[in-house]
């Protein structure tokens, strides 16, 4: 298929940059200062949670913008997925990539909550933490390495979006269905 799908490589790009440079720099960034910055661990919690919390809704746009992207993607190549060699186990590389990140991500928001929740000096979250009491110090590690998972495995799909692109020239795309029709030949004697 020659036709131009700007608009949605847009998407499925840009939100992939956003998600993957925001995660990187919070986790470099952000933590960094807060450590930094925060007297106590109780200080530097609040300071993460407050950069954390302020990146939620950009992330949760650029995560949107990637997916709805990566589903436009996946039906104008759907030709290419079934016939050219290569593609779809690429392709499958990524869901499952995509939705291990994901998965990070939710993970990783649902600790901070925590975290955020038991440092506030909020009455009304001191009391819903108390309902719900966390070991923080297990809860901060397991953050650190989704937090630390999340730009390890959105840069992955970085590398496959760029593996992508090279399946997409014409002399691959030749020699994948090619080689994809040959594969088929002896299936149909």
């Amino acid at each position: 298929m020659s036709g131009r799908n700007t608009a949605i490589r847009s998407l499925h790009d840009l939100g992939l940059a956003a998600w993957f440079g925001g995660s990187l720099m919070g986790a470099v960034g952000l933590n960094g200062a807060a450590r930094q910055e925060g007297a106590t661990e109780t200080a530097q919690a609040r300071i993460a949670s407050a950069g954390w919390a302020k990146w939620v809704p950009v992330n949760a746009a650029a995560i949107g913008a990637h997916l709805y992207g990566g589903g436009g993607l996946l039906v104008v190549n759907a030709h290419r997925i079934a016939n050219q060699k290569g593609v779809a186990a690429s392709t499958t590389a990524k869901t499952v990539i995509t939705a291990a990140a994901l998965a990070a991500t939710a993970y990783a928001r649902i600790l901070g909550k925590k975290i955020e929740l038991a440092s506030s000096s909020d009455p009304q979250d001191t009391a819903q933490s108390a309902r719900h009491p966390i070991d923080t110090d297990k809860a901060r590690r397991h953050l650190a390495c989704a937090q630390w998972a999340v730009p390890a495995l959105t840069g992955s799909l970085v590398i496959l979006n760029a593996l992508h692109g090279e399946q997409q020239r014409p002399s691959e795309q030749l020699r994948g269905m090619w080689g994809r029709a040959c594969s088929m030949a002896p299936l149909m004697h």
